[in-house]
């Protein structure tokens, strides 16, 4: 709770108190704290931290009340000045009139007691505060290092899940380029059957100026070299035509990828459901331990590729 005294002095009475001295019993603002040291240079002084109420200051803290602190309400278990438990229910008085209060002298023996039984408590919590500390500090060390075990647990799982995939993925798009090239035409024969036209006409034009040559001997050899050559050479023109004709017999073949849409998104979903992340309580850990055997945590073996991906 934030309390705001002002300054005693009248003149400053609407300036914030910084300081209180417990001799006079008085607040004080800046300038009067510097004219107050000079004048009382023993006298005790606190400081006034709005925030902090730790410092005990023998005056009401209600506003208009600054009165010493001669009674206690034991409804509220709180000190209180004869402002509080007036009558008058104005000006801010009396807000303790129908609690149950006595005098200060007469709750001093039952706050002496309490008091001694509050030291023995902080002095045995102090002793064990270290351990307490320490057994803390272990837990949460053990607690820290099981949730990193966890995550890299989990992600050994995903990145063993990923390579599965990307390695399946590689082998099927290897099998579509080798479907393909089983039953459809290759890339060559459409290359090859580009050339037919040129080599058709080349094997012509050569065919036709032979014929006038085939009554020279000297020529003889060299002419039947050149029909051997355009033989060769028509049963590779045939054999392309083979292959464009049975590129257009499998014309009508499909080659699809399964599943189909309706099983991939099955999959998708079964992917984002996969793994749960449960809590285990201390007892169910126990019987766990009394009604199973051990087993290693780490439940992938990195030897075990195979039945890795037979998993997955």
């Amino acid at each position: 709770m934030e309390v705001n005294h002002k300054c005693s002095f009248k003149t400053h009475k609407e300036s914030d108190a910084i300081s209180f001295c417990e001799q006079c019993k008085i607040f004080m603002c800046n300038k009067c704290l510097n004219h107050h040291k000079e004048l009382f240079e023993n006298h005790q002084q606190y400081k006034i931290d709005k925030n902090n109420n730790e410092i005990f200051i023998d005056i009401c803290k209600e506003n208009g009340h600054e009165r010493k602190l001669e009674f206690f309400c034991k409804s509220h278990d709180e000190l209180c000045c004869g402002l509080c438990i007036s009558k008058l229910n104005e000006k801010g008085y009396g807000q303790h009139k129908d609690c149950d209060i006595c005098s200060v002298e007469n709750i001093k023996e039952e706050k002496k007691n309490k008091l001694n039984e509050n030291i023995k408590y902080l002095q045995d919590l102090s002793n064990n505060l270290e351990n307490t500390i320490n057994e803390l500090k272990t837990i949460f060390e053990k607690i820290n290092k099981s949730k990193e075990e966890q995550k890299l647990y989990v992600q050994k799982v995903f990145t063993k899940i990923r390579s599965a995939l990307n390695e399946r993925e590689d082998k099927l798009l290897q099998e579509i380029d080798n479907k393909y090239n089983e039953n459809f035409c290759k890339e060559d024969i459409i290359e090859e059957s580009n050339k037919l036209p040129n080599k058709i006409k080349k094997y012509l034009e050569k065919g036709k100026l032979s014929d006038d040559d085939w009554n020279d001997n000297n020529k003889l050899s060299s002419l039947i070299n050149d029909c051997i050559n355009i033989e060769n050479n028509i049963k590779n023109i045939n054999s392309i035509n083979d292959n464009i004709e049975k590129c257009k017999e499998f014309k009508n073949i499909k080659i699809n990828f399964s599943p189909k849409d309706e099983s991939i998104d099955e999959f998708i979903q079964s992917i984002k459901k996969f793994g749960n992340i449960d809590v285990t309580l201390p007892q169910q850990e126990i019987e766990k331990e009394d009604s199973d055997e051990e087993e290693p945590y780490d439940r992938f073996d990195d030897d075990d590729e195979d039945d890795d991906e037979d998993r997955i």
